[in-house]
């Protein structure tokens, strides 16, 4: 099996969070005004796992979600 990572970004209002597969679909969900930043600042600030945007409204990190390729959904060829 092999194994395939995702980016996830993860954003925590007080005690609340929610998690979206890219910076982009954050800031569709969420505009400056809630989250405090525009979007083209959040992405020339490069988020990492070591290194989350904070200020006094939200707490930004960048993630890996690991999973293992599985093979349901898939037709296996069968030697002929």
């Amino acid at each position: 099996m092999v194994k395939q990572e995702r980016t996830v970004i993860h954003i925590e209002f007080a005690s609340k969070h929610y998690y979206f597969g890219s910076l982009k679909a954050m800031t569709d969900q969420f505009p400056k005004e809630k989250i405090g930043i525009e979007y083209s600042s959040l992405r020339n600030y490069k988020l990492s796992d070591i290194k989350p945007y904070t200020n006094a409204k939200c707490i930004i990190r960048k993630g890996v979600l690991k999973t293992v390729e599985g093979g349901r959904g898939k037709h296996l060829e069968k030697n002929e």
